[in-house]
Order: structure tokens, then C-alpha cells, then sequence
């Protein structure tokens, strides 16, 4: 591991001994001062010796466990790497729940205190030990129950977050399909689940605190009982002596309900992370690596049989024989989910292999169907960790058709790119990806259809500069659905139900007349029906009209003048260009300064508090109804005074029980609260916030700030109180014995509040600092695990690994200081405590005899002892509560999120993107949108649906200002198939139709309308077959036409298709198109 966890671990385990020796002599002290023979030195000397001590094993415990969080994270990032299918949603939960430390090894000292009351009480002891060993035999059931009910709230918290990131994933597709306020509905019925099993738990919490604040009464109780009945003399000293030994006892009795919780959080967190790390990893021999001398081949593949599913009769591909010579060019077709994209999954190992062999000779760069680009700017996404070279760097730029694209930037390559492209088209993105793995200079190129999001004109003058220009002499492999790229292959692949059917070069495969013939056949008559439909509309060529160089263009339409021509279009690179001017597309994590403001704890503080002073009123009782010795007459009964004594202790536990639970629902029910204002912000929110905010920043308030509302805070304040309270009635008991030591605790006290005064700022900054800094490491984490292909395709896996750890690194750095800051104030206040103990026992012991009655003196001396943990736990509460209170400052700054709705541009610090648009389109008519990639035409459609609001202007549907009716009214009427096919973890049918406002056969309908019928007719599951997180159990090709299906079941007169058809072969793109005409031209 890197951080030293075990030195760490040690330290805090020596620390223990020191301290424990010290507290163990305070019974003897109190002997002392009661037979008067003690000089000043002895207790001064013993004072002196506690500040010296570490001030807190807590904060070593918290430092060792805190330390682990790095190796916990380092571990998962390298397993995600290997991982044969690493879910998202599932693995992010993983990686972020852990508990955060664990509680100091006080419970050594158990053993210790019973030595020390046989030595005070006899054989008396025994029964305390008894009754101790029967409050630790609680422990089992307790521990139990708590992992089980730990295990349950992680599921339920594993369910919620995975489904938060795939709405925050999917918000645009939501926000345009008016299904955001469904999922609303869902996270909240997630969150309710997650709601119920928490309090469970802390109902079970309260009664474990409720045991063990009741355990010192139950112990002492059993022990004065027994002592009672076997005759054993209570004198004062005696009882005080055992007293301030019962105190020394609640510590790490007191903490044991925090252990059983963390014991719980720790071993459910490391099984799940054992359980992961366990799962099935890739088999890194399924490719076997050739040096290149030893073959004439880049790829080879033998009698191969892979499948997604490893236990399955129905494998994906099947008797796969494959031979690529070096430089060859390699073109696979075929129809949508045929499993071209599996081949080259298969190449690349990502696949696990039944059977067969698969040999690579060379280095392998990879360009996946889907763009997978990560934050930062154009420079680093092309370098991809690689060194710049300008010459070989300008050269690429040029092949890929990046050049007018970065010319229109005024920081060039150097221009930020949002998070997963957000400010980038789908063909931008696609030609960056190309730019990487051309820069990589391998030997074998894989290619996932990436000709497929650019426009015709970009997309042969990629193929003819990029795939045969500069990559002439290297193996590429490119998946394709479009024709004109097949004549130029060296070797076609013609797949069918995952089989390779045909393969040989154009002309050979057209003689032989048998499915390569229907691929072409069908992409000649899909272009002959678009010509026969729109016969009556004239399209320029490329040669009459350039869309790179005309601002301005004219659509007619011969039958009539309704059809009215968009008469300015200025494209989206001529306002971006701007960014780095007048703002970044992510902004800055919003960081408050300063104090935890009075509006942050007047929204939170609900909690009641009582039942702190009745342990001090026991104890005074024991101590004022007690003897002094032997010979004195008792003030009272025996009987009274035990049973006074334990109906005062059973009232404070029951106290403490009443305490627990109101703290803990009304914490509960006010993190529910805050949730739910902030869920609902976050889903109204325009699309400029999500393209300016990384989904790790969401995600972490989500998880961590919201489990800090759930379980902490309300603890924290009540705590807080509570310490207050006792040292309240602690000062209340000195000031009736001592009244003098006030001389020196008044001016004392001032400077504890000054030291406070003077860490809170730096302890706020601390945590604020380090809550901000876990967020890149969830968006880091995320980035990995989308582009997880693409990492070990390139060779990156180390270089990713560290980057992950240098985040860990600056998120455990303030996290560190926080810690240590702490321990600062610590020793300070030890000291200070320490010297106004010191200056207390010497004044008693100094005062003549008969001046004090030695039994209140005694019980002054007791929480004299006590002062300098209660006065560090009020400071420590304070503080802490101030830095947990920061995640509800954090949580409110997403509840304040302005809502969606009132020149279009995507936000309010960037440039308008479209300008000058007029356009007039009549009912019924189809009207083609088109222009150079990136030349504005998805934010045409997003302006319509209103996920940019328009700045000037008005955009009118049937007569009607969009502006003026709802989003969801208006969201509602429109259908849409976006660029990008989106699916949602769950069923087929809830895909389809997620409001469930359709009937089965209508369902059943579509999907043979969109020939997926028969895919799902074959799932034993039918309609409720499994699609998993993103739809990844199906291919992009399949994902496009349940999109399809959507807009069928919908029927909206206004469809739009933004690139419907770019995914799917010419086949399935003609009975689309026949489709459209079925269903829309009526």
C-alpha cells in the first residue's frame, strides 16, 4: 500500500499505554486526598505528565483509518482496469463508501478497571465484572443486526446513486422526452427505500446507546449491591474511588455502540470491495502478443468462439477465422447486432474467449462507436499522454479535418472541452477520437464506425486522407455501414448472427450474389426512395454550393412559397471561439469563505436535548448520602441510597434513549428535507448547469455530503449540547466547594475560546478544501470506467493510476492538515485544563483540615479530573460541527439552482450560437436541416425543444409562443431520436414507454415495426427483458431503433431526427425510412 497504515496503526496502539496508567491513578489520588497525605508535587507531577501524552488516540485512530482511503481507492482503480465488465453505477459505490476511521483501542483499560476496584472494593468487584462482561456479551446480537441493517442501507444507497448517474448521464434525452419529473418519482422512491432501512438503523443505534449509557448504572448498581449484601463497608472514598473508576469505564463503554456502527460500515465496505476484487477479471491470455518478426500477420484468429456471457449455449461470435496480413485495410459490414463491433472487442481482449486462439502482432489503437472524450482541452485529448511533436501533430490535425475547426477558436487546440464533448458535436468529437489514435502511431488501427456522426463530405475526406493517406502503410480495420468506403478494402467481412459469412475483396463478393449483394443493393434503393419521395425538392450538389463557405443559404420548394429559407445561419465555432474570454464551459467548484453563515444553522437546527445533568446527580447523591469512613452514622438508608442511586442512572439512560431517537428522526427527517429541495433544483435545472458542472461535484453531494446530513450531523449537535450541559453542571458542583478555582477557570475558559477562535477558520477552510478536492476523484473515476476500453486498448492503465492517485493525494492533504490542526488545539487545551486541575488539587489539598467535607471534596476532585475531557469534548464538538456543517452549506448551493425556462446561447457567460434565424415551416412537410459538422444544426433542435432558451426572438408551434406554455406542455407534443441512443437500466417495455401509457400489443407492434420483435420474442422475459446500465447488453445499432420506438408509440405531429438513421446499416435504414413514411405521412 502506499501510505503507511500499519506505522500508522502502531503508533496509535503505543499511544494508548501512556494514558491509560494515568487515569487508572485517580482512584489511589483520591484516597490520598481524602487521608491528606499527599503533597501538591505528586498531583501536579501527574497533571503535568497528561498534555505530554498524545492528545487524542481518536485522532491517530482517525489518521490510520483515513490513511486507508488512498490504498482503498488505489486497489479499485487498477481492478477497474482488469475488470471483464465494470459497471458504472455499481463500481462508483464501491469506490466511495467506506467509513472514514475507526475508535481508539480504549477497551484495553477494561481489564485494568477491574483490578483497580478489587483493590478498592474486594470480592465485590467480581459482580462489576460480571455484570461488564454481561454488557459485552450484548456486542453479538447488536453486531450483527448492525451489519445486517449496514448491508441493507448500502444496497439501497448502491440502487440510488447508480440511478442519479445515469439521470445526471441522460438528462439531456430526459429533459427532451418530458420524462424528467418520472425519474424525480423514481430517485425519491429509491431514496425512500434508503430512508426506511436508516432508520432501522438508527433505532437500532438508539437502543445500543441507550444499553450502553445505562451500563455504568447497571455495573455500578450490581457492584454496590453486592457489596451490600456481603457486608463489604462504603465509606466515601470508597465509593468515590469507585465512582471515578466507573467514569474511566464509560469511555470505552460509551464508544462502544460508534464501534459496533463502524465495526457494521467497515465490514459490509470490505466485503463489497472484496467482492469486487474477486469478480471474474479479464483473461489477459485470450490475446497472445507475436513479435513482429516472427509473422507476416497483424491479426490472427482460429476456430474463435467468444461470448459476452461466459455460462451460455448461444455464444456471440462463432467460428471466427481471421487473417490480416501487415498494411492490409479491413472493412466489416453487415446488419444491426451481426456482432461487428464483438470482433473487434475480440481483437482487443475485451471479450472473453471460449475457444480458439487469437494472436496480435503490434501496438493497437482503438476508436470506438460511441466518442469517449475526456476533460480538459482538444491538445490533451489528441496526445493522450504522449509527447508533442508539432511537425508530426499539424500533419494529423489536417487528415482528421480539424483544421477549420480549430481555426475558429481562439485558443486553437488549446480550447477546453466540457465534460464527455459536451460543447463538442458528435463529429468533432468522433475526428478527435480519430486524431488519438493516429497520433499513437500503432501498427493495428481499429475502427467503430466513427464515419458515422460526420457529414458525407467530412467523412470521405477523413477516409481519403486519414485511413488511405496517412495510415496507408498501417493495418486498419474499420467497421462500416456506409457503401462507398467498401471498394477501397483489401479484405471485406460480410457478418451474419455473429458469424463471418462472406468475406473477399468488392467485386468478388458482388459475383458471388449471395448477402454482400443485398448490402448494397439495399443502400441503392434506400437512396432511390429518398429520391422518389422528395422528388419534388431540389437539393444543391456539392459542386453548386459549399456548405464550409457559405453563410447564407436559400431552400425552395417548387409546389409552393410557404416553405420559407433560413436566411442567416452563423456557425457555432464563430461563438466559441470566445470561451476563453468571457468564461470556461466547467466552471470553478463554488467554494464558500469564511464562517459557516447563521441561515446554514437556522435551516438545520431542529434537535432537542435533555438528560445530561442526571449523571451528575447521581453521582452527587452517592457522594453526599456516602460516609466518610467507616465510623461515621450514614445520612441515609442504605436502601435509599441504592435505590435513589439507580433510579437517578435508569432516568439518564432513559434520557439518553428519549435523546437519541428525537435527535435522530428529526436529523433524518431533515436530510430528507434537504434532499428532496435539492433533487428537485438539481432536475429543473437548465442544461447549461449540466454542461458546466462535472457529474462528480453532483454525485459527491449526493453521497457523501448527504450521508454526513443523514447520520451525523444531528449526532454532532446534539453532542455538542450535551457537553455543555454537563460541564455546566460540573462547574455547578466546583463552585460549591472550590468557588475560589473560578478565579483562574473564568480567564482560563477565555483563552479556550480564543485558541478555538483562532483554529476554527483554518479547520473550515481544511474541510471545505478537502470535500471539494473528492470530487475530481469521482469524476476521474467516472471518465475511467466510460473510457475503460480504451485505456487498455492504448497502454494507459498506469498513467490513469496515477493520475487517480495524485487526486487522492490532494484530496488526503488538507484532509491531513484538518487532523493535525486538530491535535494542534488538542495539546493546547490539554495543557490549560491540565494547569487548572493542577492549581484545583493543590488548593484543596493546601486548605486546613475540617475546612471542606472531604466527600464533596472528593466529588469536586472527580469532575475536576473530568474537566479537561469535557472542555476538549465541548471545543472538539464545536469544531466539528462547524466542519460537518459545510455539507449542508454545500447541499444548499444546489438547492438554489435557478429553474429552466426564460439569439439561443448555452449559458449566460458564453456567446449566442444561433443568430438571425428566421424560418417558417408549414404542417406536413418534411425539412432537411443540414451544414458542415459542428455548424449549429443540434442547437437548431434543442432552441425548439427549449433546452437553450432563445434571448431574442420568438419560436411559435400551431400559433403558439413556446415561451408561454409550459416545458413539459411543449416537451410533451414534440418526439424526438437524438444523435446519441440513450436506454435506461431495467426492462424493454420501460424503455419504450416509461409512463406506462400503452397497452402490450400495441408495445409488441413497434417493436416488429422497428425489427426488434423477434429479438425480444426469443428472451423468455419478453417485454421484461433485461437492459442493463446504458443499454450495453445491446448494440448502438439496436439502442437507435428502440429510439425508433419511442416517437412510433408517441405519434407527435412535430418529429425530429437529429442523425436517426447514422447507426444502422442501409437495410434497416430503408425500412426505417419506409417506416417514417408509414406513420408520419399520413
Amino acid at each position: 500500500m502506499r501510505r503507511p497504515v500499519g506505522s500508522t496503526t502502531a503508533i496509535c496502539g503505543t499511544a494508548l499505554p501512556t494514558g491509560y496508567p494515568r487515569r487508572l491513578g485517580r482512584p489511589w489520588l483520591l484516597q490520598l486526598l481524602r487521608q491528606r497525605s499527599a503533597s501538591p508535587p505528586l498531583p501536579v507531577s501527574k497533571a503535568v505528565w497528561h498534555p505530554l501524552q498524545p492528545s487524542s488516540a481518536s485522532g491517530t485512530g482517525s489518521t490510520a483509518a483515513g490513511g486507508t482511503s488512498g490504498p482503498r481507492a488505489t486497489a479499485v482503480v487498477p481492478r477497474l482496469q482488469r475488470s471483464a465488465a465494470a459497471v458504472p453505477g455499481s463500481s462508483l459505490c464501491v469506490a466511495t463508501s467506506f467509513p472514514d476511521g475507526f475508535p481508539a483501542a480504549a477497551h484495553a483499560a477494561l481489564s485494568l478497571a477491574v483490578y483497580v476496584l478489587h483493590t478498592n472494593l474486594g470480592v465485590g468487584a467480581w459482580a462489576g465484572l460480571a455484570a461488564t462482561l454481561a454488557i459485552m456479551a450484548c456486542n453479538i446480537p447488536l453486531t450483527r443486526m448492525q451489519k445486517r441493517l449496514q448491508a441493507k442501507i448500502m444496497v439501497a444507497k448502491d440502487n440510488r446513486m447508480k440511478a442519479t448517474t445515469e439521470v445526471l448521464r441522460s438528462m439531456k434525452i430526459l429533459k427532451l422526452q418530458a420524462w424528467d419529473m418520472k425519474y424525480l418519482q423514481k430517485l425519491e422512491t429509491l431514496r425512500g427505500e434508503e430512508y426506511n432501512w436508516l432508520w432501522r438503523s438508527v433505532r437500532l443505534s438508539a437502543l445500543t446507546t441507550f444499553i450502553f449509557w445505562g451500563s455504568p448504572a447497571f455495573i455500578s448498581s450490581i457492584t454496590f449491591g453486592s457489596c451490600i449484601l456481603m457486608g463489604i463497608p462504603l465509606t466515601a472514598g470508597t465509593v468515590l474511588s469507585a465512582v471515578v473508576t466507573f467514569r474511566m469505564l464509560q469511555d470505552p463503554i460509551f464508544t462502544l455502540p460508534d464501534l459496533l456502527s463502524v465495526f457494521a460500515q467497515g465490514k459490509v465496505s470490505a466485503d463489497r470491495v472484496a467482492k469486487y476484487l474477486e469478480e471474474e477479471e479479464l483473461n489477459c491470455d485470450a490475446v497472445t502478443q507475436v513479435p513482429r518478426n516472427d509473422t507476416d500477420y497483424n491479426v490472427e484468429i482460429d476456430h474463435g468462439i467468444f461470448s459476452w456471457e461466459l455460462e451460455t449455449t448461444s455464444p456471440t461470435l462463432t467460428d471466427v477465422e481471421l487473417k490480416v496480413k501487415r498494411g492490409m485495410k479491413v472493412s466489416i459490414c453487415g446488419m444491426v447486432g451481426s456482432g461487428k463491433s464483438s470482433l473487434l472487442s475480440c481483437i482487443l481482449g475485451e471479450m472473453p474467449k471460449l475457444d480458439g486462439t487469437v494472436r496480435v502482432s503490434g501496438r493497437k489503437a482503438y476508436v470506438p462507436q460511441t466518442a469517449w472524450i475526456l476533460s480538459g482541452n482538444i491538445r490533451e485529448n489528441i496526445l493522450f499522454g504522449n509527447t508533442h511533436d508539432k511537425e508530426n501533430y499539424e500533419k494529423i490535425i489536417q487528415a482528421c479535418a480539424l483544421t477549420k475547426d480549430l481555426e475558429l477558436f481562439t485558443n486553437g487546440d488549446l480550447t477546453e472541452i466540457g465534460e464527455r464533448g459536451i460543447n463538442m458535436s458528435g463529429g468533432q468529437k468522433q475526428r478527435i477520437q480519430i486524431a488519438r489514435s493516429v497520433y499513437e502511431d500503432a501498427d493495428i488501427y481499429l475502427f467503430d464506425d466513427p464515419f458515422s456522426a460526420v457529414d458525407a463530405h467530412t467523412g470521405s475526406q477523413l477516409f481519403k486522407d486519414c485511413v488511405m493517406g496517412i495510415l496507408k502503410d498501417k493495418t486498419v480495420l474499420y467497421v462500416t455501414h456506409q457503401v462507398e468506403f467498401l471498394p477501397a478494402a483489401d479484405l471485406i467481412l460480410v457478418m451474419q448472427d455473429g458469424k463471418i459469412v462472406q468475406k473477399g475483396k468488392f467485386n468478388e463478393l458482388l459475383q458471388q450474389n449471395i448477402g454482400f449483394e443485398a448490402i448494397v443493393g439495399a443502400h441503392s434503393q434506400a437512396l432511390e426512395s429518398v429520391i422518389n419521395a422528395e422528388s419534388s425538392s431540389r437539393i444543391p450538389s456539392d459542386n453548386q454550393k459549399s456548405a464550409d463557405s457559405e453563410d447564407e443559404f436559400d431552400t425552395e420548394n417548387e409546389t409552393d412559397d410557404q416553405l420559407q429559407g433560413i436566411t442567416k445561419q452563423e456557425s457555432a465555432h464563430d461563438v466559441l471561439q470566445d470561451i476563453s474570454d468571457k468564461g470556461r464551459i466547467t466552471q470553478e467548484e463554488e467554494r464558500e469563505k469564511g464562517g459557516i453563515g447563521k441561515k446554514v444553522y437556522w435551516a438545520y437546527l431542529r434537535a432537542v436535548h435533555g438528560g445530561a445533568l442526571v449523571p451528575i446527580a447521581s453521582n452527587y447523591w452517592m457522594a453526599w448520602a456516602s460516609p466518610p469512613t467507616t465510623a461515621t452514622t450514614p445520612t441515609v438508608g442504605l436502601g435509599l441510597l441504592f435505590s435513589v442511586y439507580i433510579a437517578l442512572s435508569m432516568g439518564s439512560a432513559l434520557c439518553v434513549l428519549s435523546r437519541s431517537l428525537l435527535v435522530s428522526l428529526i436529523g433524518l427527517l431533515t436530510s430528507e428535507k434537504f434532499f428532496k429541495n435539492m433533487l428537485h433544483c438539481i432536475l429543473r435545472a437548465p442544461m447549461s448547469f449540466f454542461d458546466s458542472t462535472p457529474t462528480g461535484r453532483i454525485l459527491n453531494r449526493a453521497s457523501n455530503d448527504q450521508s454526513v446530513l443523514d447520520l451525523e450531523i444531528a449526532n454532532k449537535l446534539g453532542w455538542c449540547v450535551f457537553s455543555i450541559i454537563q460541564i455546566l453542571g460540573t462547574i455547578g458542583v466546583m463552585s460549591q466547594v472550590a468557588w475560589p478555582v473560578f478565579a483562574i477557570f473564568v480567564p482560563v475558559t477565555v483563552v479556550y475560546f480564543l485558541c478555538q477562535h483562532y483554529y476554527i477558520p483554518t479547520a473550515r477552510e481544511l474541510a471545505r478544501l478537502s470535500q471539494i478536492q473528492r470530487a475530481p476523484i469521482l469524476h476521474h473515476f467516472a471518465e475511467s470506467l466510460a473510457g475503460a476500453s480504451s485505456i487498455r486498448a492504448y497502454g494507459q492503465k498506469d498513467r490513469f493510476r496515477k493520475a487517480n492517485l495524485g487526486l487522492v493525494d490532494n484530496h488526503s492533504r488538507p484532509w491531513f492538515h484538518n487532523i493535525s490542526a486538530m491535535e494542534w488545539l488538542s495539546f493546547r487545551l490539554n495543557m490549560l485544563s491540565t494547569f487548572v486541575f493542577a492549581f484545583s488539587l493543590t488548593l484543596l489539598v493546601s486548605l486546613p483540615e475540617g475546612f471542606i467535607n472531604p466527600s464533596i471534596a472528593g466529588l469536586a476532585v472527580t469532575y475536576a479530573l473530568n474537566l479537561n475531557s469535557q472542555l476538549a469534548s465541548i471545543i472538539w464538538n464545536i469544531c466539528n460541527t462547524e466542519n460537518k456543517m459545510i455539507s449542508v452549506e454545500r447541499i444548499m448551493q444546489y438547492s438554489r439552482i435557478p429553474s429552466e425556462a426564460p439569439l439561443v446561447r448555452y449559458a449566460e457567460h458564453l456567446p449566442s450560437v444561433l443568430r438571425n434565424i428566421s424560418c417558417t415551416i408549414p404542417g406536413r412537410k418534411k425539412v432537411g436541416i443540414v451544414g458542415r459538422t459542428g455548424g449549429g444544426k443540434s442547437t437548431f433542435i434543442q432552441a425548439l425543444f427549449r433546452i437553450v432558451e432563445p434571448r431574442g426572438g420568438t419560436i411559435e408551434i400551431d400559433n403558439v409562443d413556446i415561451l408561454k406554455i409550459g416545458l413539459h406542455d411543449l416537451r410533451g407534443r414534440l418526439s424526438i431520436i437524438p444523435q446519441d441512443p440513450t436506454m435506461f437500466e431495467g426492462t424493454v417495455r420501460g424503455n419504450l414507454d416509461p409512463l406506462n401509457e400503452y397497452p402490450d400489443h400495441r408495445v409488441w407492434e413497434i417493436l416488429d415495426k422497428c425489427q426488434l420483435g423477434d429479438i425480444v420474442w426469443q428472451n423468455p422475459k419478453k417485454l421484461d427483458s433485461t437492459v442493463v446500465e446504458n443499454g450495453e447488453n445491446w448494440s448502438v445499432g439496436q439502442r437507435q431503433l428502440f429510439c425508433l420506438g419511442r416517437v412510433l408509440l408517441k405519434r407527435s405531429n412535430v418529429l425530429v431526427l437529429d442523425e436517426a438513421t447514422a447507426s444502422v446499416d442501409s437495410s434497416t435504414d430503408a425500412i426505417i425510412q419506409e417506416t417514417f413514411r408509414e406513420e408520419f405521412g399520413k
